[in-house]
């Protein structure tokens, strides 16, 4: 039979790359040292979840698992930047949770139009025009783009409605969502029938309220046996559980009391989210429905074990969803406890909420360095947002911007850090702590080939900080004159007092 709800899907997401920076040196007439021009690099794309009232089912990302967003175009001369990378919007029903593989919680989107960033887009780059300054007045270097995240996450649906029918198959769990709401569930004479919830909408004088149809359960059904632990998840939210008994089944074992056990073992063995507030399944408000009343010996059954089951401290219902009898009762019951619920909900909400910081430690560095043994040899492993970061930003096969990483870790204070651990020169140092680190040997105080031309990021030829007034280009001149005059009448006195004398002065003799 073909897919046509999903509730749980395996996502691959990846955010857009960061553009790279360019090195530009503005060229006009009469101008051929203009500065440096080079603008900085578009912001990649981020992959967005947003909760969207059109969406239903998980069913699109089941087949199209993987996606990613735009990147960000690189920067241009004349302080051009690049266009940021598009952002990828992906919508998903409401009351969607999305955790990693693990199974941690990262967020739970509840809420219409709620979003949350799943993966951030990679920076752009720095242009070389960002990155003069003062000292640093022509950088021969741009910072590449970072890449964008990659992620790999879990979508689960779990349906939010403020009642849920369980019980066994062939029930009548359908068919009185049928009759109490305008949903219109597939209903048929033979077990898992329901194999999706399906939702209603039902109204009890001014109460409105949805609920849930669940698939049936069985024994085991927390352990994954039947349809039950796919669909447990759909009654987490639900305020409100009601147990639907078949009074008319002719299976053999089975009456309202036992299948009322059994399903209540399984709602006690099947743990919720913890991390998502949710109470056990067997602390919710309950109410018993004996269905098929229509049936005479159903009826029957029905009246004997009532008692029974209001003696534990159960609201029980006789009903039939066939002929339409006591579903009114039935149905301000359920309104009654969900208003119940809803009040004790907004009661939480309104209580004060506790807000905690968590300053950073005085003595935190913002990275760490430590001594590892690797397969040849010690090794050095420096880790941290921003080492990590800027060595990403790097472009290796320019030696001034290597030296400009150099300065940055060094103003970090990683080169004091890897003494303090015992690093030497020639050590291996890697930084990162994923299979794309950058490996090197490390030399301290590290100077590039660029430092030969004077201090990095300078320009010998835009180091004057003025240019020279009229007056003083007259002054150099006649000083230039006097120079030479001076030049001139001490190399006369020379070749009169015979120290040298002219060629065409020996020709003549």
């Amino acid at each position: 039979m073909a897919v046509t709800f999903v509730d749980r899907v395996v996502l691959h997401l990846s955010a857009g790359a960061g553009g790279h920076g360019v090195a530009s040196v503005k060229r006009e007439k009469f101008k051929p040292l203009g500065g440096p021009d080079g603008g900085n690099g578009g912001r990649g794309g981020s992959v967005i979840l947003r909760v969207d009232p059109q969406a239903t089912t998980l069913l699109d990302y089941h087949r199209h698992p993987h996606r990613k967003a735009g990147n960000g175009a690189p920067g241009a001369g004349d302080e051009r930047n690049g266009a940021d990378g598009d952002d990828l919007v992906l919508p998903v029903p409401e009351g969607t949770v999305v955790k990693d593989r693990a199974g941690h919680i990262i967020v739970d989107l509840v809420g219409m139009g709620t979003e949350h960033v799943i993966a951030a887009g990679g920076r752009g780059g720095l242009g070389n025009k960002a990155l003069s300054s003062a000292r640093r007045k022509a950088p021969g270097f741009a910072l590449l783009g970072e890449p964008g995240e990659d992620v790999e996450v879990v979508l689960e649906l779990k349906s939010l409605a403020d009642v849920a029918l369980i019980g066994f198959p062939s029930a009548g769990k359908s068919s009185l969502v049928s009759v109490l709401s305008a949903a219109k569930p597939k209903i048929a004479d033979y077990p898992f029938t329901t194999l999706v919830p399906n939702l209603g909408v039902v109204t009890a004088g001014s109460s409105r309220f949805t609920i849930a149809d669940v698939p049936g359960l069985i024994p085991g059904a927390h352990e994954g046996k039947g349809l039950g632990l796919e669909f447990l998840r759909h009654v987490e939210r639900c305020s409100v559980l009601v147990h639907v008994i078949d009074c008319a089944t002719l299976e053999p074992g089975r009456d309202p009391m036992s299948d009322l056990d059994v399903i209540e073992q399984e709602l006690a063995l099947y743990v919720p989210d913890a991390d998502l507030g949710g109470r056990p399944l067997a602390e919710r408000t309950r109410i018993v429905v004996l269905n098929k009343a229509d049936v005479p010996e159903a009826r029957e059954l029905a009246e004997m074990v009532k008692p029974d089951l209001e003696a534990r401290g159960l609201e029980v219902f006789v009903v039939s969803a066939v002929a339409h009898q006591g579903l009114r009762e039935l149905t301000f019951a359920m309104a009654r406890h969900v208003e119940e619920a809803r009040k004790e909900i907004e009661a939480e909400a309104a209580m004060p909420k506790r807000v905690v910081l968590r300053p950073r430690s005085v003595d935190d560095k913002g990275f760490t360095v430590t001594r590892e043994e690797g397969p040849d040899g010690v090794l050095f492993r420096v880790t941290g947002d921003r080492p990590v970061r800027w060595v990403r930003q790097t472009d290796f096969s320019n030696d001034e911007a290597v030296g400009y990483l150099a300065d940055r870790l060094g103003r970090l204070g990683v080169e004091e850090e890897l003494y303090k651990v015992g690093a030497v020169a020639g050590d291996t140092v890697v930084i990162g702590s994923t299979d794309d680190a950058v490996v090197f040997d490390w030399e301290p105080t590290l100077q590039a080939g660029a430092e030969l031309l004077g201090t990095r990021g300078t320009d010998l030829r835009l180091s004057e900080s003025s240019r020279p007034t009229r007056d003083e280009k007259r002054e150099a001149q006649r000083d230039r004159y006097a120079a030479r005059a001076a030049t001139q009448e001490e190399l006369e006195a020379e070749r009169r007092a015979g120290l040298w004398h002219h060629a065409a002065d020996e020709g003549d003799a």
